[in-house]
């Protein structure tokens, strides 16, 4: 399973970045555009997974209702 890292506007410059928290520390990496479309990627396949369960479960209590 792939884990999605955090992605946060850098304080300094404003621009995407990946955020990491070492040692209570946040460390700050730009994210170029073929990164960040692929993140979005990720997450839109994210989502859909998570839709299509959401409407299986919805199905499956509604049938569990009309018993």
């Amino acid at each position: 399973m792939n884990v999605l890292s955090q992605v946060a506007n850098c304080p300094t410059c404003g621009g995407s970045s990946k955020i990491k928290e070492i040692n209570g520390e946040t460390t700050y990496q730009a994210i170029q555009n073929d990164e960040l479309l692929k993140k979005v990627g990720q997450l839109k396949n994210a989502m859909e997974k998570f839709k299509t369960k959401a409407e299986a479960l919805e199905q499956e209590l509604e049938a569990l209702k009309t018993k």
